[in-house]
């Protein structure tokens, strides 16, 4: 059967790296074997779910490069691709269950969970069900029904079982149903839980694999036996390890500075996301940046680790880096805003600033001092008021010249000047600011009045005339 994978996310709030990576992984896995990858969206949380949030979960992937083959937006064979539209086929799953006595009614209300659940902890033990409402008769549970008590379905899990599977990246898996306790399948307001839901659509919709993260570990198990009361085969699951942020906790949608929405808005290339998620928790080759094409080739489930990941910014900038290095003209233009340089000159300030920019500020900046002689930062001012007049005035003389190395040595033999008391002071003056590119790159780049009026300016800046 050809392999089928998906990412089936909640409208809550924006896609947060640990949601991208897992997006992404399942992306990557379904390509590499030449299978399908499906989006479906899991908005049964009615008072959270929102549909801009849908809009902003597509705008968020395909932004990171990612393409569904069936999904809420271009729809598929296996539809409808949200959980608000599959109510029918949750309702006639439950009453199967229910008929053959694998699901049952239960009264029991918040607090008397809440207070069931103290009461195991406190004596040691972990929470769990303890089947009060699985001994109701079927005729007691009607009568209560009819009298329109709230009430939530539960699944009857079968005692003294061992359930057992492969999981694709952890190994082999072994948990006793005994530990489980009967869990919900629908909740009290009539909507579906997450482990029926998500586990009735993956049987629905023919889904082979699933990578998913670390925190679903504990559901497989329920979910298998879901599907085996259902008599229809699970998934193979595998769990990928989290990411966790500088305090050690699993990232969340409520960290901002981890959505790739924040990303985008600091200028973050999707390359340099794609190429870092890649990466977390997964051994990847090459070293150097890779499309997506070569990303899929290259996967392997068997590289991934089972250790948690650790968001890192510095490894963030390194592809941010390398991504920058690889934008056209066309679309760096695009990227940084850039307004103030004519269209047809772009080409050279972005081969001349390219290397010394990470976020489409820097080439706003550089745009600017470059623009004209008074665009200066504080530092260079400083730099040039130190150096002599004559530093400059002898440059300038030399503005027409387009042979920097001769220009460099017209000043030395005019100044007396050499290493960084001429270097750095010259810099100041042409770029206005202290780093950037080199300096033959910068002269090559403003015309010959640019040159001389910018050597001018800094000329009536500077305090000493003793060269």
């Amino acid at each position: 059967m050809r392999l089928r994978t998906r990412f089936a996310p909640s409208p809550t709030g924006r896609l947060h790296l640990g949601n991208a990576r897992t997006a992404l992984f399942n992306a990557l896995f379904a390509a590499k074997a030449g299978g399908a990858f499906i989006l479906r969206i899991e908005d049964t949380d009615a008072g959270r779910s929102q549909a801009v949030h849908v809009d902003e979960l597509v705008e968020d992937l395909r932004w990171l490069g990612l393409a569904w083959t069936e999904g809420p937006d271009i729809g598929g064979d296996f539809g409808p691709y949200y959980q608000s539209r599959r109510g029918d086929r949750y309702r006639e799953a439950l009453e199967r269950l229910l008929g053959e006595d694998r699901a049952y009614p239960c009264f029991c209300s918040p607090e008397q969970l809440a207070a069931e659940r103290e009461r195991q902890l406190a004596a040691g033990h972990p929470p769990r069900y303890s089947g009060r409402c699985a001994r109701l008769g079927n005729d007691a549970a009607r009568r209560r029904i009819d009298l329109g008590e709230a009430h939530a379905l539960r699944f009857r899990v079968p005692p003294g079982r061992r359930i057992e599977y492969e999981d694709l990246i952890r190994g082999h898996q072994a948990v006793m149903s005994d530990s489980m306790g009967d869990f919900i399948l629908r909740r009290a307001d009539s909507s579906p839980a997450f482990l029926f839901a998500n586990a009735l659509d993956d049987a629905d919709m023919r889904i082979s694999h699933v990578l998913r993260g670390a925190d679903h570990v504990s559901n497989t198990p329920r979910q298998r036996l879901v599907l085996e009361a259902l008599g229809r085969k699970p998934p193979a699951y595998g769990h990928l390890p989290l990411i966790v942020g500088a305090q050690g906790r699993p990232l969340s949608k409520r960290g901002a500075a981890a959505s790739l929405a924040s990303l985008r808005e600091r200028g973050i290339l999707p390359e340099a996301v794609m190429n870092y998620l890649a990466r977390l928790g997964y051994s990847a080759e090459p070293a150097t940046l890779a499309g997506f094409d070569e990303l899929a080739g290259n996967f392997d489930v068997a590289r991934l680790a089972l250790s948690p990941a650790h968001d890192d910014e510095a490894q963030l900038e390194h592809w941010q880096r390398l991504a920058v290095r690889e934008l056209t003209a066309d679309r760096a233009w695009r990227w940084s805003g850039v307004s103030s340089v004519a269209r047809d000159r772009w080409p050279a300030l972005w081969d001349l600033a390219r290397d010394n920019s990470r976020r489409p500020e820097d080439l706003r900046v550089w745009a600017e001092l470059l623009a004209a002689p008074q665009a200066m930062l504080e530092p260079a001012r400083a730099e040039i008021g130190l150096a002599p007049a004559g530093l400059f005035r002898a440059a300038g003389n030399c503005a027409d010249c387009e042979d920097f190395v001769r220009v460099l040595e017209r000043v030395r033999i005019a100044t007396g000047l050499g290493g960084r008391r001429l270097f750095k002071p010259l810099r100041a003056a042409l770029s206005g600011c202290l780093d950037g590119p080199e300096l033959a790159r910068l002269w090559a780049y403003l015309t010959p009045r640019e040159r001389a009026a910018r050597l001018d300016y800094a000329a009536g800046l500077a305090q000493r005339d003793d060269a």
